[in-house]
């Protein structure tokens, strides 16, 4: 289950260590996933690596949702992917520009979710940011599908520290990108649904905001 990565391709790595921020932290999430249940390790990681498509399965519902009672929040539906998508941009951005190792190379630990190479940096948690981007989004098209997402964002973040993919640092930043992205971009388009549902209401993507 576990999954070792050659010691010449972890030296490779010539990016930042942040293990002196929280990597006591780390070594201890990593040695509690080595004495869990198997069950329990195979669980998370199915989740850690899946996980996303259940913001994909709420947003769905949510636009079909919408698309019945109300044009304009549908348009906030239809924009949800969109945020999402802006809010993996500027994370992958932040990866470039800070080279973070991962963990699992610069710990020199042993995993759940194989080590990857070097140059796939850690800092944010990309699976974080889309996670928490995705939270906010929803809150906009309904409450109850915002509570919901909200609940499996934070729940894929720990995730992602479980499996050795990310230091806690990581995972918390991911989900701050993703809010600090999506929420001013939300409200924004709050404020101009009125418009954007009359644009679309002149055009043959009517279909997409109303049943």
């Amino acid at each position: 289950m576990y999954t070792a990565t050659a010691t010449t391709t972890i030296a490779a790595a010539s990016g930042y260590n942040g293990s002196g921020i929280d990597g006591n932290v780390y070594r201890d999430v990593v040695d509690a996933a080595h004495g869990a249940p198997s069950w329990l390790d195979s669980l998370v990681s199915a989740f850690s690596t899946y996980g996303l498509v259940l913001f994909a399965v709420l947003m769905l519902f949510g636009w079909w949702q919408a698309r019945a009672q109300d044009a304009q929040q549908a348009v906030k539906a239809l924009a949800a992917p969109v945020l999402t998508v802006i809010a993996f941009a500027v994370s992958t951005v932040l990866k470039q520009a800070v080279h973070e190792n991962r963990p699992c190379q610069s710990l020199h630990v042993i995993t759940l979710e194989a080590c990857p190479q070097p140059g796939d940096w850690s800092f944010p948690s990309n699976h974080a940011t889309l996670a928490a981007a995705a939270a906010v989004a929803l809150w906009f098209v309904s409450t109850r599908l915002g509570a919901v997402a909200t609940g499996i964002a934070l729940a894929m973040a720990a995730s992602r520290v479980w499996v050795g993919a990310h230091y806690p640092h990581d995972a918390l930043a991911g989900l701050a990108v993703g809010g600090v992205v999506a929420l001013p971009l939300a409200l924004l388009l709050s404020r101009r649904t009125q418009e954007l549902a009359g644009l679309f209401s002149r055009t043959r993507l009517r279909l997409l905001i109303t049943s």
